[in-house]
C-alpha cells in the first residue's frame, strides 16, 4: 500500500515542485534522483509483491473523492474555458455534457456511492508499472538534455517553458500509476481524465497554429471517450450498486457487457485506434519525448490496458468478436499506410497505431492464449518503440531533418546511435526479438479461435517487414565521403538511449522469466489456464538471441577499423564518388532511394476505408453489447 501510494503521490509532488524551482541545474538534478527513486520504487513493488496474488487496499476515500469531484469541476472549467476562446464547438460540447453526467451522479447517488476496495495490485498492474515507472523516468531524463537543445540551439523562436514542461510530464506519470492501480472506477476515471488533459497539454506545447489545432484534435477525442467511460460507470452503478472494477470482471456477461462495449469504446479513443487515429498522427508536432511518451509508456497504453482488463468478459461475445476486428483492421490499414511514409515519426506513429491493433485484436478475442500474447505485445513495443523516438529525436537535431531519406550512411556519421537505431528496428520485427515472438502467439491464439482473423496479422506483419528493411538500408548504405557529426549529444541523452537498448536486448532474453512470474499467473487468475514455453523453444531462442548480438558488435569501431571502398558504378567513378562515366563519355549521377509506393499504399485512401469500416464496426459493437 505505502508503495502504490508513493507512485502515485511522489510524481505529482516532483511535478509541482519542477514548476516552482528557478534554477535549470536545480531542475535537471530533482529529474534525475526523481526518476532513480520512482525506478527503484518500481522495482521494489516487482521483488515484495511478485509472488502474492491480487491484493486489495481500502485507502481511506471520502476526502480524496471529495477533492477529486471538485478538481473535476476545476479542470472542466479551464477545458470550457479553452474551448470557448478558440471557438472549439465539440470540446464544450463534450465537456459540458460530461460534467452534466459528473455532477447529476455526484449530487443523485454521491452519499451512497461506496468501494470497498479503491486500490489494488495484480501481476498486470505490476507490469504496467514497470512500464510506465522505467520507460517513463528515462524519458524524462533524456528530456533534460533534449529541451534544452530544442529551446537554445534549434528552436529559439518558441518561448521556453520547460518548468511548464516538466511539470506536465510528471503529473502524466502520477495519473497513469493511478490509472494502473485503482480498483474505484470514479478513481480510474479521474485518472483517465487527467492524462487526457496532460496529453493535450504536451502536444500543444510548441503554441503554433498547428499544434494548438492538433491538440484540441487530441482534446475533442478522448473527451468523446471519456464520457463514453463514465456512462458505462453510471449504468454499471445503476444497474449493480457497484462501482469496483474488480466486480465488473466477477459479474456475468450478461451485467457486464454493456459498460464493458462502453469502457472499449473510451479505450479505442485513447489507444488511437480507427476511427480516432489522426490525433496520434497529430501529436508528432510536438517535441520527441512527448512523441516517446504517448507511444511507448503511457497514453495509448492507457487504453490498451483498460481494453485487456475486460478481455475475459468479452469472450465468446458478438461484441468482444467486434472488437477483434476492429484491432485487426486497424494493425493492416496503418501497416500498409506506413510503407508510403517517407518522415520517420510518422512511420513510427503508424507502427505504433498498427502494434496496439494487435493487442486490441487480442483483447476481443479473450482467450488466455491472447491474452498471454498481448501482454508480451504491451512489454516489447514500449522498450523498442521509446527507444526509436528517442533516437529519432537526436537525429533530427543533428541533421535538421527526420526524412528517412537524409538519415542515408547514418552508421559512418552517427555510429553509436545508428547501432541503437537498429537495435530497436530488430526488435520491432527480427527474430528472436519479443514482437516477432508476440505475433507469433497472436497467430497461434487465432488458429484456435478463428482462422479467418489470420489474414489480418499475416498481411499487416508481411508489409510491416517491408518499412523496417528499407528504413535500416538507409542506416547502413554507404556513398561518398561523409563526417562523424555524433560530438555534442548531451550525456542525459546517451544513458537512457544505451539503457533502452539493452532493455530491447534483455527483455527478450529474460522474457521466459518474465512470463513464468508474472504473465502466466495472471492468465492462471483469471482463466484457470495458461501458456508456457518449451525448454526447447528457450534454448533456440537464446541461441538465435546471441547470434544477433554479433551484430550490432560488428560495427562499434565501423569507420575506424573498417576500411569503406567505393561503390562500382558501372564506370569510372568521378566527383566524390557519387558520378561516374558511362558510355560516349555521359557522366552519370547515383541515386539511391527508397520505394515508397505512394500510388499502391496511398494513405488517404487507406485511412479514408479504414475509417469506415470501423465505424461500422463500432457501431456493431455497441449494437451487439445490447443483445
Amino acid at each position: 500500500m505505502n508503495l502504490l501510494a508513493f507512485l502515485i503521490i511522489f510524481p505529482l509532488l516532483v511535478s509541482v515542485a519542477l514548476l516552482l524551482l528557478p534554477g535549470e541545474r536545480l531542475r535537471a538534478g530533482l529529474i534525475k534522483a526523481s526518476s532513480l527513486a520512482i525506478s527503484l520504487a518500481v522495482i521494489g513493488l516487482l521483488f515484495t509483491t511478485f509472488n502474492r496474488s491480487i491484493q486489495y487496499f481500502k485507502a481511506e476515500s471520502y476526502l480524496i473523492d471529495k477533492l477529486m469531484f471538485l478538481a473535476e469541476l476545476a479542470l472542466a472549467g479551464y477545458i470550457l474555458y479553452l474551448g470557448l476562446k478558440f471557438r472549439r464547438g465539440w470540446v464544450v460540447l463534450f465537456i459540458l455534457l460530461q460534467e452534466a453526467l459528473m455532477i447529476y451522479f455526484e449530487y443523485s447517488h454521491g452519499w451512497r456511492i461506496f468501494a470497498e476496495n479503491n486500490l489494488f495490485i495484480d501481476k498486470f498492474s505490476i507490469l504496467m508499472s514497470l512500464v510506465v515507472g522505467i520507460i517513463g523516468s528515462l524519458i524524462c531524463v533524456y528530456s533534460i538534455g533534449y529541451m534544452r537543445d530544442f529551446h537554445e540551439d534549434y528552436h529559439k523562436e518558441i518561448k521556453d517553458r520547460r518548468p511548464f514542461f516538466f511539470f506536465v510530464i510528471f503529473a502524466f506519470l502520477s495519473a497513469m500509476f493511478g490509472v494502473v492501480f485503482s480498483n474505484n472506477l470514479l478513481w480510474l476515471y479521474f485518472f483517465w481524465e487527467i492524462t487526457t488533459i496532460c496529453s493535450f497539454l504536451l502536444i500543444g506545447y510548441k503554441r503554433t497554429e498547428e499544434s494548438r489545432k492538433n491538440a484540441f484534435l487530441a482534446l475533442e477525442l478522448n473527451l468523446l471517450g471519456g464520457l463514453a467511460f463514465l456512462a458505462a460507470i453510471i449504468y454499471f452503478y445503476k444497474t449493480t450498486g457497484s462501482i469496483e472494477l474488480s466486480k465488473v470482471m466477477l459479474l456475468g456477461k450478461a451485467w457486464a457487457l454493456i459498460p464493458v462495449a462502453l469502457i472499449c469504446f473510451a479505450g479505442l479513443t485513447k489507444s488511437a485506434q480507427l476511427p480516432f487515429s489522426s490525433w496520434l498522427l497529430g501529436a508528432m508536432v510536438a517535441p520527441t519525448p512527448v512523441s516517446a511518451l504517448l507511444h511507448s509508456s503511457t497514453m495509448v497504453k492507457a487504453g490498451v490496458y483498460i481494453i485487456l482488463r475486460f478481455a475475459s468478459v468479452l469472450q465468446g461475445t458478438m461484441a468482444g468478436y467486434a472488437l477483434a476486428l476492429i484491432g485487426g483492421v486497424t494493425f493492416l490499414v496503418a501497416s500498409l499506410a506506413a510503407v508510403s511514409q517517407s518522415d520517420a515519426k510518422k512511420v513510427l506513429a503508424y507502427s505504433t497505431i498498427a502494434n496496439l491493433g494487435l493487442i486490441v485484436l487480442c483483447a476481443g478475442i479473450g482467450t488466455y492464449e491472447a491474452m498471454w500474447a498481448a501482454i508480451l505485445l504491451i512489454i516489447f513495443h514500449a522498450t523498442a518503440k521509446c527507444l526509436l523516438f528517442l533516437c529519432v529525436g537526436t537525429v533530427e537535431h543533428k541533421i535538421h531533418s527526420r526524412n528517412i531519406e537524409n538519415m542515408s550512411g547514418l552508421i559512418i556519421t552517427m555510429p553509436k546511435l545508428s547501432i541503437m537505431m537498429q537495435v530497436g528496428m530488430a526488435g520491432m520485427f527480427l527474430a528472436p526479438f519479443g514482437m516477432l515472438i508476440s505475433k507469433w502467439a497472436v497467430l497461434r491464439a487465432l488458429a484456435d479461435y478463428n482462422p479467418l482473423l489470420i489474414i489480418f496479422v499475416v498481411f499487416g506483419s508481411s508489409v510491416t517487414l517491408f518499412f523496417w528493411v528499407k528504413w535500416i538500408g538507409k542506416l547502413i548504405i554507404v556513398s561518398g565521403h561523409k563526417e562523424e557529426i555524433e560530438q555534442g549529444v548531451s550525456k542525459s541523452q546517451w544513458f537512457p538511449l544505451a539503457a533502452l537498448s539493452i532493455l530491447t536486448i534483455s527483455i527478450c532474453g529474460f522474457f521466459p522469466l518474465v512470463s513464468s512470474v508474472l504473465i502466466e499467473p495472471y492468465c492462471l487468475e483469471i482463466y484457470g489456464r495458461t501458456i508456457t514455453m518449451s525448454r526447447g523453444n528457450v534454448e533456440i531462442m537464446s541461441i538465435m538471441l546471441a547470434m544477433v548480438m554479433l551484430f550490432p558488435l560488428s560495427f562499434i569501431n565501423y569507420g575506424k577499423r573498417v576500411k569503406v571502398v567505393d561503390a562500382y558504378l558501372g564506370g569510372a567513378n568521378i566527383n566524390n564518388n557519387v558520378q561516374f562515366r558511362g558510355s560516349a563519355g555521359t557522366v552519370r549521377s547515383m541515386s539511391m532511394y527508397n520505394y515508397y509506393l505512394e500510388d499502391i499504399f496511398s494513405e488517404k485512401k487507406l485511412m479514408r476505408s479504414g475509417m469506415i469500416i470501423a465505424v461500422v464496426l463500432i457501431i456493431a459493437m455497441l449494437g451487439l453489447s445490447l443483445l
